[in-house]
């Protein structure tokens, strides 16, 4: 990927070092927007703003495969899993050059997700709340609660912010199989997918209906969130090549790393099997599908998962 040498955004906060990040007042400030006039499929009637939603966590599928964890009850302000960072948690400040480099990419990569989605909530006469992403280290504290490098990288609606541990590239080209600039990208233009089904709608609505859904209803209706946040990161993909940043091989690195993080995939390999019913990110077929309808299309009108089949 073309990144190095352009504008990075203003909207990164880098809490690496600190002991479980630092939460200030952000946890009693609920979002509230109306979700009227943007044409994003958001799976449903209602699109009000976050209100009082319980804080709801979006991570990329590793949750479930590796700590057994099921990401929906943290998707829907259930049962919490993550343990409140202690002082033995802390870490000093990276200083490596790899770090910084990482550091600098993740704010390229925020700017240019920054610049399609103010585009596009412009071209239906609205204005683009930017998110800010949190580089943590080790463990964080977040209005969706306190939260380690083993939950990935997620977002939080209750304080509109996606947090990374940037040791997560690591596993990601190490364990997972996914190596490669772009493939870090996905992830980036992923969880910024999730911030967009906030404002307009899909998560609170999720969380609404959770309530009355049996576990596999909402795994199934998790799977969807989940394939629309992936077409939504093809829908930016597609503009990085407008924007002449892809190299030779860029788009095969984010659908290798799709595939990787698949269900089907991460359960045969911690397990040795899969088991459908409980699928709540998508298959590796299905997530490297919408991904790249997203990025053929590069039109967010056309992540609609909520119709038909996925």
């Amino acid at each position: 990927m073309k990144w190095r040498g352009r504008e990075q955004s203003s909207n990164i906060e880098d809490r690496r070092g600190q002991t479980g990040g630092g939460l200030g007042g952000l946890g009693g400030s609920p979002f509230g927007r109306g979700g009227g006039g943007i044409r994003i499929p958001t799976g449903g009637g209602s699109r009000g703003g976050i209100g009082s939603i319980v804080g709801i966590v979006v991570v990329l599928g590793i949750i479930w495969a590796v700590t057994g964890t099921n990401p929906i009850d943290i998707l829907t302000g259930g049962s919490s899993t993550t343990s409140s960072p202690s002082a033995s948690s802390s870490s000093q400040l990276p200083t490596s050059g790899e770090q910084a480099e990482l550091r600098d990419f993740v704010g390229v990569v925020v700017k240019e997700t920054e610049d399609l989605w103010t585009d596009v909530f412009q071209a239906s006469g609205q204005n683009y709340p930017e998110p800010t992403v949190v580089l943590f280290s080790n463990a964080v504290n977040t209005a969706c609660g306190a939260a380690d490098s083993s939950t990935g990288p997620f977002y939080c609606p209750g304080d509109q912010k996606v947090y990374i541990d940037l040791g997560f590239y690591d596993q990601l080209r190490d364990q997972f199989g996914a190596p490669g600039d772009f493939a870090q990208a996905y992830v980036l233009a992923h969880e910024i997918g999730h911030h967009i089904q906030n404002i307009t709608g899909v998560l609170p609505e999720f969380n609404q209906r959770r309530a009355a859904m049996s576990q596999e209803e909402a795994n199934a209706y998790s799977v969807r969130v989940e394939l629309q946040a992936d077409c939504y990161a093809g829908v930016w993909a597609s503009y990085a090549g407008q924007e002449d940043l892809l190299d030779n091989g860029d788009v095969e690195e984010a659908l290798n790393a799709a595939e990787q993080i698949g269900d089907d995939t991460l359960q045969k390999r911690m397990q040795g099997f899969a088991v459908p019913k409980t699928f709540n990110h998508g298959t590796s077929a299905q997530r490297k599908t919408w991904f790249e309808r997203g990025y053929t299309s590069g039109n967010p009108g056309d992540c609609d998962t909520f119709s038909g089949s996925v």
